[in-house]
């Protein structure tokens, strides 16, 4: 029987995959059955969250279990101060060995955040302003196809990237559960991190042809929230609508990466299990943030729709957790943290905003749980106007969004069990009034986004000086794996 008290933790984490592009998700046309499989042995959470709809904010809110806000963390840009504990010092605390094989995003000099060891870096894991390793990453498309800008997805098609290459290197993931399966001495917390399927919209050519012609151009509301507008606008995707063939080959592009990215997720899988693992191992899927994928005519993330915001989570525990399980309870990235740590019977993390998710995966008859979570972003994204602080509220079925900028950007309100495609916005419809006025007031319990604002350009302004240092000096890290050389990108065709 599997050892329940002190289980190994191995969490797997992909970038940008949105939950309705798995199969146990309910999508129908996407194969991901290494994923759908892990699900139907745990527990799937349908109402999951991340804390920020942007890469580093989400994962240093992750791993802290503490709001962007915390964090000070609401960029790209933005460095977590190394005096901030996260969920790995404290697991390695209670005297588990702590692992990131591949990405998490870190920014800064500080690249393990409480990590023991790093088998397997990643590009960006080097010093601001020291740049990456090796040769060119992009060599036959622009590097801002990995970015939330209209060539992104006017520029997709198949072939290997560099961004496949780096999945690729799962081998160092299992050959890590194969060091571990030998050496029991303590029991591990491990990160598998993976950077797909994150555009650029460039896939496997077998995946890609099989998706091409069987996905659906997603259609446009002609009554969007001012904010969406905006998103839009500002990313260039608005007063000239992309093409449908360019959706259709992005979003192509995009189930391919999905199904690429279950492939190798499952040699992980297969790995734990032949080691024998498997049976006390509490395997955690997410994705720090979702994709758009055209939905509402959005690409990227940075928004505050379920696809943007949403995550896939599941959990699975044999004979701990049940199998098949649905939970729709309202829950975050940032509430991961906490339930390793109570299952490893550590010491909480001080500060956090995390909520241990025990209960209810164990299924505690007299559970009581606030169906509620945040996520926030300041967007740089907006021309002259400075950066623009935003917030959003999940609480029971109401979603909620403000930006600081209310006189020209309306708050967004919707009802999710009566319109779960967010289609009819009530953010000005005065019958809800009373509703908005009450979520608005939560929003503003412990956000000021004035001063989110001030702490967010000084951040900025900060990392640019430390970045200026590193171009000069250009400190090497042993966590910043270079790009491959001969590189791999030789077979790209662009469509």
């Amino acid at each position: 029987m599997a050892d329940i008290e002190r289980p190994n933790f191995l969490v797997i984490m992909t970038d940008q995959h949105s939950p309705g592009f798995l199969g146990c998700y309910g999508n129908t046309l996407v194969r991901t059955p290494n994923l759908d499989t892990l699900a139907a042995g745990g527990m799937r959470f349908s109402n999951a969250y991340c804390a920020s709809p942007l890469c580093v904010p989400s994962r240093m809110s992750f791993m802290t279990t503490r709001t962007p806000s915390k964090n000070r963390v609401w960029d790209n840009h933005h460095i977590l101060s190394s005096g901030i504990p996260t969920w790995a010092h404290a697991l390695g605390a209670a005297g588990y060995e702590t692992s990131l094989v591949g990405r998490m995003h870190f920014v800064g000099g500080d690249q393990r955040h409480g990590f023991e060891r790093r088998p397997l870096g990643e590009y960006s894991a080097f010093h601001p302003g020291a740049g990456t390793k090796g040769g060119d990453q992009w060599t036959e498309f622009p590097g801002s196809t990995s970015g939330q800008c209209r060539a992104s997805v006017e520029i997709a098609g198949k072939g290997t990237t560099s961004y496949q290459w780096f999945d690729e290197q799962t081998h160092a993931a299992c050959d890590f559960l194969k060091e571990k399966s030998t050496s029991a001495d303590r029991p591990f917390a491990a990160v598998v991190g993976y950077v797909l399927p994150h555009c650029p919209f460039v896939a496997p050519a077998e995946l890609f042809d099989y998706y091409y012609e069987r996905v659906t151009i997603p259609t446009v509301e002609d009554v969007q929230p001012a904010t969406v507008s905006r998103y839009r606008q500002y990313r260039g995707i608005l007063s000239l609508p992309l093409p449908d063939e360019r959706v259709r080959v992005a979003l192509a592009a995009y189930y391919a990466l999905c199904e690429y990215s279950d492939m190798l997720i499952g040699k992980v899988l297969e790995a734990l299990e032949d080691c024998g693992l498997d049976q006390n191992t509490m395997v955690i899927y997410a994705s720090d943030h979702g994709e758009m994928a055209g939905d509402h005519g959005c690409w990227w993330k940075s928004c505050y729709y379920e696809g943007s915001v949403g995550v896939p989570l599941i959990v699975r525990q044999p004979g701990v957790i049940q199998g098949g399980v649905e939970s729709a309870s309202v829950c975050n990235l940032m509430d991961v943290g906490p339930t390793m740590i109570e299952a490893a019977r550590g010491k909480a993390l001080p500060n956090s905003d995390g909520r241990s998710l025990l209960p209810i995966l164990h299924r505690t008859s007299e559970l009581i749980w606030d169906d509620t979570t945040y996520s926030e972003l300041i967007d740089f994204n907006c021309g002259d106007n400075g950066p623009l602080p935003s917030r959003m509220i999940r609480s029971g079925k109401w979603k909620y969004w403000e930006y600081q900028d209310q006189d020209q950007l309306a708050p967004a309100l919707f009802d999710l069990d009566e319109d779960p495609g967010e289609i009819c916005d009530l953010g000005l419809d005065p019958d809800f009034a009373g509703i908005r006025a009450q979520l608005s007031a939560k929003l503003h319990l412990d956000w000021r986004p004035e001063q989110a604002q001030r702490q967010a350009i000084d951040a900025r302004d900060s990392h640019d000086t430390i970045a200026a240092w590193g171009s000069v000096i250009r400190p090497e890290s042993e966590d910043t794996l270079a790009a491959p050389d001969p590189p791999v990108e030789v077979d790209v065709e662009l469509l």
